[in-house]
């Protein structure tokens, strides 16, 4: 059952500049490692030394925040479209 994660575009360098991969898997938690095992360099800019998603890292199924429903332990199945977000900061202030 091949699931359709998509890649944002800060991330596709490490994709070979794909902007969806398809993997198959039952949960987010194992979508994202067999995402990282594929593109290693990719783990990096997801994970935290201690192997926990980076903060600024936003992850959905179906436009459903994983953080809401059961993190990494969230089901997929293979119509989900699973969607990583790298939170965005910066910018000026109002002067």
């Amino acid at each position: 059952m091949a699931v359709k994660i998509m890649i944002p575009t800060p991330l596709r360098a490490y994709t070979q500049k794909k902007d969806a991969v398809f993997l198959d898997g039952k949960t987010v938690g194992e979508l994202l490692q067999k995402l990282t095992a594929q593109h290693a360099q990719l783990r990096k800019h997801l994970y935290a030394e201690n192997g926990t998603l980076r903060n600024f890292v936003n992850v959905y199924v179906n436009n459903e925040d994983i953080r809401y429903l059961r993190n990494q332990d969230t089901p997929v199945n293979e119509n989900d479209v699973v969607s990583i977000i790298p939170s965005i900061a910066g910018g000026r202030g109002i002067e």
